[in-house]
């Protein structure tokens, strides 16, 4: 199960991080797509590893949510951290493996802001609270939209199809996107902007550690929200 953790957040952030270069990348194939492509490659990328993995462990793939199904009292609290240990160290290879596959084009790439935008988010108007708030209500939305869909599906997330999830995140990314680009995973945003401070990406900027704790805290208040009122509005 930690192993399924570990690999199925590779794939995530692997897929998820890749699409945003894809896009904002000099000289990719699909360059300038917009963030509708973007969206559109996030649902997919979280529910490809949840259609490989959810049958071992779960597919949580986000310490949000380990939290949230802990709370709710779908999962042992005693696996916590070795779940959220295996999304945090999955989260950075899955970054490293963006940047090697797309290290040409971040060498031609002058926009510095992009290159970072390719492993993390940033708000799109700076406000401590309102950023928070953001984070906040966004994950608990991912989480309490789980924790409802497994009540009325008990196999239905992480079974035998990645759809439920992935509808999840497309109306997320839609809705709730713009304000902080939905971060709502620490294994999504502090792990690759840690493996973005490391590599030996040409011209980047600072990695914005700053903001970085907002899309580190907030969604783990979110999930432990969620799965605490899913606790007394399902069981």
């Amino acid at each position: 199960m930690i192993l399924s953790e570990f690999l199925g957040t590779i794939m995530l952030v692997f897929l998820g991080d890749s699409v945003v270069a894809n896009v904002l990348l000099k000289g990719t194939k699909s360059h300038g797509s917009g963030g509708t492509f973007i969206v559109l490659g996030w649902m997919v990328a979280v529910a490809v590893p949840v259609l490989m993995f959810g049958w071992i462990g779960g597919a949580h793939f986000n310490p949000a949510v380990t939290l949230g199904l802990a709370l709710y009292g779908a999962f042992d609290f005693a696996l916590v951290p070795a779940y959220i240990g295996a999304q945090m160290a999955g989260g950075f290879v899955g970054a490293v493996l963006t940047y090697i596959f797309y290290r040409p084009h971040f060498n031609v790439t002058e926009d510095k802001d992009a290159k970072l935008a390719v492993f993390c988010n940033s708000p799109a108007i700076r406000s401590t609270v309102d950023n928070c708030i953001s984070e906040f209500l966004a994950t608990f939305v991912l989480v309490f939209a789980i924790i409802g869909a497994l009540v009325a599906n008990p196999t239905g997330i992480a079974g035998d199809s990645g759809l439920g999830i992935a509808w999840i995140i497309l109306a997320i990314g839609t809705a709730l996107g713009g304000t902080t680009g939905y971060a709502i995973n620490p294994a999504r945003d502090l792990s690759p902007r840690i493996a973005y401070a490391l590599l030996p990406i040409k011209d980047k900027r600072d990695p914005d550690w700053a903001y970085s704790w907002i899309p580190t805290v907030m969604p783990l208040l979110g999930g432990v929200a969620a799965g605490a009122l899913g606790a007394v509005v399902f069981l």
